[in-house]
């Protein structure tokens, strides 16, 4: 016996009639998936594409293309939030890089200061000249500094002092 409730189903699924659904339903004894296929066998619906297939459980069918699909989307909106988590932690750096500033220092004057951000891509993109330039630097009596809200009492003053101080007594070991 088939029920409405079958009917109405079927018409969802298949999108047809409900004549064109009971005749099916009824054709079949009222097997949901018999119906489909009987359907597709008179050209009343189109068989599906792609690699899906019909559930005999829940009476359904399960498209493989859509089912990937709908996961792309989902991997797409997560792709999409991590980089704007990158973004948001560059854009914190760069408001970091340029609130602080490294500064060259002779004795106790200021001998040039810039926003660490400048620091920092000169080390990325010309680090072969950097390097030297701050090593060639200490051995000239040169001493560097962060200075800022978010630096001025970092660690790294500490070790560049160091290194001041071991340049200065290496250049006067080589002098005696």
């Amino acid at each position: 016996m088939t029920t409405l409730e079958q009917v109405e189903k079927l018409c969802a699924m298949a999108k047809i009639s409900y004549e064109e659904a009971k005749a099916a339903l009824d054709a079949t004894n009222g097997d949901l998936l018999e119906a489909i296929i009987y359907l597709e066998k008179q050209g009343k619906i189109t068989a599906p594409t792609g690699e899906g297939f019909y559930s005999s459980e829940k009476k359904q069918y399960h498209d493989y293309d859509a089912h990937h699909a709908h996961h792309h989307c989902h991997d797409g909106k997560h792709f999409i939030s991590g980089l704007k988590k990158i973004s948001r932690f560059c854009m914190k750096m760069i408001r970091k890089g340029n609130t602080n500033s490294f500064e060259v220092l002779k004795g106790e004057e200021i001998k040039a200061s810039f926003p660490v951000i400048v620091l920092a891509l000169l080390l990325v993109f010309a680090f072969w000249v950097t390097i030297p330039l701050i090593v060639i630097g200490l051995f000239f009596g040169l001493r560097y500094r962060f200075n800022g809200p978010d630096l001025k009492h970092n660690p790294v003053n500490d070790a560049m002092n160091s290194a001041a101080d071991a340049a200065e007594t290496l250049k006067k070991s080589i002098e005696i």
